[in-house]
């Protein structure tokens, strides 16, 4: 059969393969090679722990900074002679590494083209650029700054395993405030594994309900040592931890990335352990100035308000209080004869009013009239109940001849007949 006949019956993708219908093995050794050789380089970072020369060819073993990740490559001697110094295990390095894939046996290989060792002024550089970078996401502001608790209930403590720093902290802090509790994990503080169990341990301790400050805390050491301490990783935990954490790294000089990202920074882990707990001594002394103070206080308080009770009863109205009580009786008495003067006065001018208008009205009276000798005259009734209305005679004309009259004089009653009218003379 025919090799394009033969080519045209194969699956055209790995999904398509199937028992029946398989690769041959070339086929997919070839397609790998192609798919490897299409990577690029790239350049990565790690510490070299195995190096071994063999004729023309060296084989090393790369491992990751902050993780428990190798790769096995190969290098040629030209490369590695171009160093000006010789690699060693141990160093760091960057290298530029090139996926190979050999068909005949089936092997990945990683190449190193080129490798160069990073020295402490690179080491430098590299922190100080990650520190602008997380500057400029406000990582470092004042404002993200928690403060840290008066007096702790409990203190967790991220140090080496039976180091001197942890003792520092742990003797500084029973020294000042003997109540002191802690909550204590041992990590590792350097090496490839340290980031991830310094980070596993703060998230813990800070989940913990009763942990009310945070402190990591590392004796000094060398630039490498304490770089785990400027980890974005470890940096960006710190971050977002909800409790305030206290960096106490080094001696006075070093200046990890944690100093600038954590809430307190201490030079050392004993001077972590004097800020983050007060001295029971000096807080006592404290008690007893603010006491004094207070005592002295209440007792100038009760000074001044006694002098003004003093001065108070010494004035006359609180010394004779009976004199205002005397003075206002005599104003009541005083107004009382007013008001009595002035109503006795009103009650003669009304009487004598009185006796004045009945005077008037006595006068204006019709037996006033009768009493002078003047007399009314009325016609006689008839004994009905209209004689009690009767008509007083105004006109002769009222009276004719025969009229039955009654005259009232002041002294009683009389009747009489009328004789007959005569009109009145004319002037």
């Amino acid at each position: 059969m025919p090799e394009d006949a033969a080519a045209t019956t194969l699956p055209a993708t790995a999904a398509e393969t199937s028992p029946d219908n398989p690769w041959p093995l070339q086929l997919l050794s070839q397609k790998l090679k192609m798919h490897i050789d299409r990577a690029p380089s790239a350049w990565i970072e790690g510490q070299v722990i195995e190096l071994n020369r063999r004729g023309s060819n060296a084989y090393l073993t790369l491992r990751d900074i902050d993780a428990e990740i190798s790769l096995p490559a190969s290098v040629w001697t030209t490369v590695l002679d171009r160093q000006a110094a010789p690699l060693e295990r141990g160093s760091r390095v960057v290298a530029l590494i090139k996926a190979e894939f050999w068909l005949k046996t089936g092997r990945l290989n990683m190449s190193v083209k080129d490798i160069r060792p990073v020295g402490l002024g690179d080491l430098l550089a590299r922190i100080e650029r990650l520190r602008q970078a997380l500057a400029a996401e406000g990582l470092f502001a004042d404002s993200r700054k928690k403060r840290l608790p008066l007096l702790p209930h409990r203190i967790g403590l991220i140090t080496g395993r039976d180091s001197d720093a942890k003792k520092d902290v742990l003797r500084n802090a029973a020294l000042r405030w003997p109540a002191v509790e802690f909550e204590i994990r041992e990590v590792a503080v350097q090496g490839n594994t340290a980031v991830a169990q310094m980070v596993a341990a703060l998230r813990e301790l800070d989940a913990h309900p009763v942990v009310d400050v945070i402190v990591i805390a590392r004796g000094g050491g060398a630039l490498e040592d304490l770089l785990p301490f400027s980890s974005e990783e470890l940096i960006r935990a710190v971050s977002d931890a909800s409790t305030p954490v206290v960096s106490a790294i080094g001696h006075e000089a070093d200046r990890p990335i944690l100093d600038d990202v954590a809430d307190l920074r201490a030079s050392t882990p004993t001077d972590a352990a004097k800020r983050i707990v007060p001295d029971v001594a000096e807080e006592l002394v404290r008690v007893r100035q603010a006491r004094d103070q207070l005592r002295r206080g209440v007792t100038r308080l009760v000074e001044r308000e006694g002098d003004r009770l003093a001065s108070l009863r010494s004035r006359p109205v609180l010394l004779s209080p009976d004199v205002m009580i005397t003075h206002r009786h005599d104003d009541v008495e005083r107004l009382k004869g007013r008001a009595h003067a002035a109503i006795s006065t009103a009650v003669v001018r009304a009487a004598d009013q009185l006796v004045h208008l009945k005077a008037q009205v006595r006068a204006l009276s019709p037996q006033k009239t009768l009493d002078r000798g003047y007399a009314v005259v009325q016609l006689a009734g008839d004994g009905t109940a209209a004689a009690t209305h009767r008509d007083v005679v105004r006109h002769p004309s009222q009276a004719p001849a025969g009229t039955d009259l009654t005259v009232r004089v002041a002294g009683g009653r009389f009747t009489a007949q009328s004789t007959g009218g005569q009109e009145p003379a004319e002037e």
